[in-house]
């Protein structure tokens, strides 16, 4: 894992995982970044994140109500749908429209297991899987492959073809490879937004927690009364923290959004 520092969970994935791991990779004629730790810190984080989902969602499902709902279950419900109508379900209706219901389950899942990626790194000892180029890759591939497969379905592969062809026949090569292009930069574009958006996050966290707390010591270092200088080390990683929830939120918002848009726009009426 190179000059990365090894996670405590990766460290315990790896212990329980290793052997299996490396015979796998070495099936798939794959050598690993570092033998001691097959499982990367990213890969480990998604084990994470998986097994909480799968605890959290059984553990509400055992307590969902109709009559008595409780504050997580209004809170989940929320992420569906909401008054100000951005919820998983108020989207795909306003976008998608006929028969939408049928894609609220992949779109809220790849939604929600963003946002939990995401907020990963807010828990210390802890990372972001999705500041990992290879796993917003990942969640893109499968938007990118569903919304073709579901255009495909629904026009039949030759009239879904002919989208990329436009209306006028005389540019209908251009426009194939315009169009072609175009498909393929939502795949690049939902990657590195998501991707960018999440590194940066984390690296500004780590920064600016680093050089407040050096800070403090030279102040402290200095003087009895630049103790009051501990309001820095403080005060800043709650804003830091602040911000990067924000951020997580955000950015699983707008890949769900554009998964959505795509979605809507391969199953438009006029293809």
């Amino acid at each position: 894992m190179g000059r990365e520092r090894v996670l405590g969970v990766t460290k315990l994935a790896n212990w329980l995982l290793a052997k299996p791991a490396l015979a796998l990779l070495a099936l798939l004629h794959i050598q690993p970044a570092d033998a001691a730790y097959p499982i990367p810190n990213f890969l480990a984080m998604e084990f994470v994140v998986f097994l909480f989902a799968i605890i959290f969602f059984l553990w509400l499902k055992a307590r969902i109500s109709a009559d008595r709902p409780g504050a997580t279950q209004q809170c989940a419900e929320f992420l569906v749908t909401n008054p100000m109508g951005v919820g998983v379900k108020d989207l795909i209706d306003d976008i998608v429209g006929h028969r939408a219901e049928r894609h609220i389950p992949i779109m809220g899942t790849i939604g929600v297991f963003i946002l939990l990626s995401n907020l990963a790194a807010v828990v210390p000892g802890f990372m972001s899987p999705t500041a990992e180029k290879t796993v917003p890759l990942g969640c893109a591939a499968i938007v990118f492959l569903y919304y073709n497969w579901i255009g495909i379905a629904k026009h039949g592969p030759i009239s879904y073809v002919r989208t990329l062809m436009g209306p006028i026949k005389l540019l209908s090569p251009l426009m194939v490879v315009i169009e072609t292009i175009s498909h393929f930069a939502r795949l690049l574009s939902l990657t590195v937004r998501l991707w960018a958006n999440m590194l940066v996050g984390e690296m500004l966290y780590v920064t600016f927690l680093g050089l407040s707390i050096a800070l403090f010591a030279y102040m402290g270092h200095l003087n009895p009364a630049g103790y009051i200088s501990a309001v820095v080390p403080v005060g800043v990683p709650f804003l830091l923290i602040g911000f990067h929830i924000f951020e997580a939120i955000l950015q699983a918002f707008i890949f769900t959004i554009l998964a959505i848009v795509y979605l809507g726009m391969a199953v438009a009426e006029e293809h």
